[in-house]
């Protein structure tokens, strides 16, 4: 789905932006929001307007696909639905907590829908019952989730709010 020249050359567009000297930070992992084009486009959107500034993942699914959790000051470069890498952003902070105890204030970080708690939780008890079953798990209010923000540090130049869906 994405192109690895177009990241590698995101990438060193990024590293340009930063003072020399050594300890430049490695490529870091290349991903998109959500489960499909769509919805990685819109999320990817609310990130790049300022809106988005967290994100929640099932710890289930990190356990099951082996995936380590996210670390604070870990880069990330998000990739639009087509694979074009449109940021680069940084965790700021980590938290597990159930599903039922995520709070107004992070549903409003999340920046989704009204940004209100009633609406992250339908929205996300959604998400969860769908990608849940590809783990055979199912969604369980009181299920862990990993609850990151997180931080725009730089991002395509020239980008819109509203990325384009083709590289």
């Amino acid at each position: 789905m994405s192109n690895p020249n177009s990241i590698e050359q995101f990438w060193q567009s990024y590293l340009a932006t930063l003072p020399p000297g050594p300890g430049r930070p490695p490529q870091p992992e290349a991903w998109s929001f959500g489960d499909n084009p769509a919805l990685a486009d819109e999320l990817a959107a609310l990130v790049l307007a300022g809106v988005k500034t967290a994100t929640c993942s099932a710890l289930w699914e990190h356990e099951a696909d082996g995936e380590p959790l996210p670390q604070v000051g870990a880069l990330s470069i998000i990739l639009s639905g087509a694979g074009l890498p449109l940021a680069v952003i940084e965790t700021v902070e980590v938290q597990i907590k159930p599903y039922d105890q995520v709070d107004a204030a992070f549903a409003y970080e999340e920046g989704e829908d009204d940004r209100s708690l009633a609406s992250w939780r339908d929205g996300h008890r959604r998400y969860f019952t769908r990608t849940l079953a590809r783990i055979g798990r199912e969604f369980d209010e009181s299920m862990p989730l990993v609850c990151e923000r997180f931080r725009v540090l730089y991002r395509r130049p020239g980008e819109p709010a509203t990325p384009s869906s083709s590289p």
